[in-house]
Order: C-alpha cells, then structure tokens, then sequence
C-alpha cells in the first residue's frame, strides 16, 4: 500500500506463533527485524523472490510457518550460512540477505545450533558473519545486492572497508537507536 512519497509500505507480517507452543526456542523478531524489513521496504522493487537458510532446523520450520501465516510459499535449507550452495549458486544470487548473529559474546558459544545461533557473534560479533563475507562476491550475480544488519560494535564502517578488497561498494543503508545497541543495515553491491 502506499505510503509517505509513494513509497509502498507493507504491514508488519503475522509472527505471534514465533518464541511459543513448537516455536519456543526460536528468537522472537526484534528491533533488528524491524530495521531489516524497513530497509529491503525502501528497495522493494529490486527484490523479486527470495530462497532461505538458518542453521537451526526449527527456526527454518518456524519461517515456513511465517511464510504460511503471511500468503507466501517458502522452503529453507538447513545449512550452516551457504555451505553445500557453492558452486551451483555461484554469480547467481540477486539479493542476499543476512541478519546474523552480531552480539558480543566469548567465541566458545558460537557453532550451536539452538536458539544460540540467533545472537551468539563471538568476539566483536563478527565470527560468524567474517566467514560469509569471501562468500559474497561469488555469490552475487552482476545486479545482486547484499543488505547486512550489524550493531556498532561490529564495526560497520570497517566491515564497508574490508568488503572493497572483494569489489564491493558499501553504504549505511538504515541506522537506528534500540535501546543500548545501536542497529544498522550495510547494503553492498558490485563495483
């Protein structure tokens, strides 16, 4: 539906099923899922169709029960971040999309594959997502796009930076204060 401007805006999609009864060990969307969403509502029109993964194989069930609950069909690979998809998606991918685990934690809590996996970033928060990052520039077909949340302590301009040496542009797509973390969605495109 149209918005301010034009801009189309979309509700916020049907979740209540999200953190209770099977789904109680998935993490309830929060601030970041918000921000997200507010960001890929700004570039709407440059994403058609979207494929998933979640290393947690009840978050993956969870997000087909969202796609369900909100008119659209979904079927999520159970995979941790992209592994198994390489070479067959290589230069394939349009949008990439990735809210990955950023807080701060001591890195043996990272490699479960619970709840632990929505939040758990080790040091700097960035264990997790510095190993997608090589990943991303083959991944991308020529047009594709690569929106990523972080917090401050990720380092989001560093991560705009060393992103470069894979020639990607990078851009502070959406910021927001919540609560103590300061969110941010990076949007990344081929140079």
């Amino acid at each position: 539906m149209p918005g301010q401007c034009g801009r189309v805006m979309f509700s916020t999609p049907f979740s209540s099923h999200v953190g209770r009864g099977e789904f109680t060990d998935v993490y309830d969307p929060a601030e970041d899922t918000f921000l997200l969403m507010d960001a890929l509502e700004k570039d709407v029109n440059e994403i058609r169709k979207l494929c998933c993964t979640d290393i947690n194989p009840l978050a993956a069930a969870c997000s087909v029960e969202s796609a369900r609950c909100n008119g659209v069909n979904i079927q999520p690979i159970i995979t941790d971040l992209v592994t198994g998809l390489m070479p067959r998606l290589q230069n394939q991918v349009d949008v990439l999309i990735f809210n990955p685990p950023y807080v701060v934690t001591p890195s043996e809590e990272i490699g479960g594959h619970g709840i632990e996996a929505s939040w758990a970033g080790g040091e700097r928060g960035r264990e997790v997502m510095d190993r997608l990052f090589p990943q991303v520039s083959a991944l991308l077909s020529s047009q594709g796009l690569f929106y990523l949340v972080t917090i401050q302590e990720n380092n989001p301009e560093e991560i705009i930076q060393s992103l470069k040496s894979s020639s990607l542009k990078g851009t502070v797509l959406i910021s927001r204060q919540a609560g103590r973390e300061h969110l941010s969605v990076l949007k990344f495109w081929k140079a």
